[in-house]
């Protein structure tokens, strides 16, 4: 029995055809993927199915009967629940009443946050319902976003890109959970970009390209490659690597110990490491033990650490402001693309006068066509799919979006580049461009330090590892001495030594 089918649905934007004449079956108890390239149509179908946008021309069956679904609440009523790439959460607000915004209104809050607290331990989602939103990560917020799709107890479950704030072991009990929901006869659509997951974990794939359906494969029948070819029409190229050759110092932290900003933040605990010219350091760690805070006091975005704590190239940075850093060569990509890496409602040319500078004299004024040619200059480098650079960064799809932020900074020819999650929802073509991106400015000697909770990209791309958990740092390891599995169990907090200076390599 269809659960979900989905006829000729087309969705046209000012500048692009989100999607074009979109067929889609998806079986009750199905597990089924939606895999596409950044701005392929994914998110505007999905939004269509959960109400969020209305379509211009196709039609909508729920249990086999033609439905007009408007907004997400009747969605809700029919059994459909969403979490989003970018999220729908009252910053004001605590993790538990904005879980109370979805549900019946008959519960009483100290009921939800108990649901909440069962539901989450049940999934291993760390979720701590009295905590405000704006005191959560982004990876925090998203297992907010999925605990309160599963309180709904839904029919359908949309989930885009939900593993990405969980460890591998985390990665495997979800999917032993969505198996569950699955027989128990709810239905899942699935988008992810890892590919593997999608191999993994579904049954059934419906490919978009453009727009359009271009297949519709068993995924377990099928390899990585050939997946890659009907995403994005060839495969990914390989990263072409080779051995870093580090240099001087450049990031330098010694013994750097931060108290917790507020009662929910992540204090941090006796910080030291280096990154050198030369050569990518990764960070690995669930979201919420600390990166946060670690992020805030790198970019200057924090200033509290303690005089000669923090240098770069020699310099003591430990209490400057993020423009100065800036001034000395250290640039910084966060994690939250709209908000903080990008004002949504400006058009990419004013996006790029956040970090960027050269376009403003001395006295303060800005030559408009400079602006206008660097952002041009970033779209055609980075593969950027825009309406231009007067297009509104809100208009743009999660990767290209992320595409456009990265290449911003690495355009700039940084001493430092700290880069937070770089490939966060990103599809595997722009993430291999990123990655590659990345290596080559190590390669003519920029240091680099990546956050990221994908533990593939770190092995893929850096070549030390640590680890942060509750606000304390691991050793350093070369990622050619280390193993996935290692990793994740350091994830957790268990490593042998405390970090110092004479375990960094």
């Amino acid at each position: 029995m269809s659960r979900l089918e989905l006829r000729g649905i087309s969705k046209q934007y000012p500048t692009v055809r989100a999607n074009d004449g979109v067929n889609l079956r998806v079986l009750a108890g199905e597990i089924h993927a939606v895999l596409g390239e950044n701005g392929a149509g994914k998110s505007t179908l999905m939004k269509i199915i959960y109400g969020a946008v209305q379509p211009d021309a196709g039609q909508m069956l729920w249990n086999g009967e033609p439905v007009a679904v408007t907004s997400p609440a009747q969605a809700r009523a029919l059994g459909i629940s969403m979490v989003y790439q970018h999220f729908s959460l009252f910053d004001t607000l605590t993790a538990a009443q904005n879980v109370w915004l979805g549900l019946d209104k008959a519960l009483k809050l100290p009921e939800v946050e108990a649901r909440i607290t069962e539901v989450a331990h049940g999934y291993g989602l760390d979720v701590d319902p009295q905590r405000p939103v704006h005191t959560l990560s982004v990876g925090e917020r998203q297992r907010v976003e999925i605990v309160r799709a599963l309180l709904t107890k839904p029919q359908l479950l949309i989930l885009d890109e939900p593993t990405s704030v969980l460890t591998p072991q985390a990665v495997d009990k979800l999917f032993a959970t969505l198996r569950t929901l699955s027989r128990q006869g709810c239905s899942i659509l699935y988008i992810s970009h890892k590919l593997d997951e999608i191999r993994a974990l579904c049954t059934q794939c419906t490919v978009l390209r453009g727009g359009k359906v271009t297949g519709q494969v068993n995924p377990r029948e099928e390899s990585n490659a050939s997946l890659s070819r009907l995403m994005i029409g060839a495969e990914p190229p390989p990263l072409k690597t080779r051995a870093a050759t580090a240099g001087a110092p450049v990031l330098t932290v010694r013994s750097m110990s931060l108290d917790a900003t507020d009662e929910f933040g992540t204090a941090l605990q006796d910080i030291g490491f280096e990154v050198r010219a030369g050569e990518i350091v990764g960070i690995a760690g669930v979201s919420g033990n600390g990166q946060q805070e670690l992020m805030a006091a790198l970019s200057g975005e924090d200033p509290r650490a303690a005089p000669g704590s923090v240098t770069l190239a020699g310099l003591d940075i430990a209490q400057a402001s993020p423009r100065r850093r800036r001034r000395l060569g250290l640039h910084f990509v966060p994690e939250e693309r709209l908000g903080r890496g990008a004002v949504p409602s400006l058009s990419l040319a004013q996006n790029t006068l956040l970090t960027r500078t050269e376009a403003v004299s001395p006295f303060g004024w800005i030559a408009t066509g400079r602006v206008q040619r660097l952002a041009e200059d970033l779209i055609a480098r980075f593969h950027v799919r825009a309406g231009g650079a007067g297009a509104a960064a809100k208009s743009l799809s999660g990767g290209n979006l992320q595409k456009f932020i990265v290449g911003r900074e690495i355009a700039a020819n940084p001493k430092l580049l700290i880069v937070s999650q770089p490939t966060w929802g990103v599809d595997v073509g722009a993430a291999a461009q990123i990655r590659g991106e990345l290596l080559a400015l190590r390669d003519a000697g920029c240091a680099l330090l990546v956050v990221s909770e994908e533990l593939d990209e770190l092995f893929e791309i850096a070549d030390r590892l640590h680890v942060i958990a509750q606000g304390r740092l691991s050793p350093g390891v070369p990622v050619a001495e280390t193993s996935v599995e290692q990793i994740g169990a350091w994830m957790s907090g268990l490593w042998d030594v405390q970090p110092d200076m004479a375990n960094i390599a």
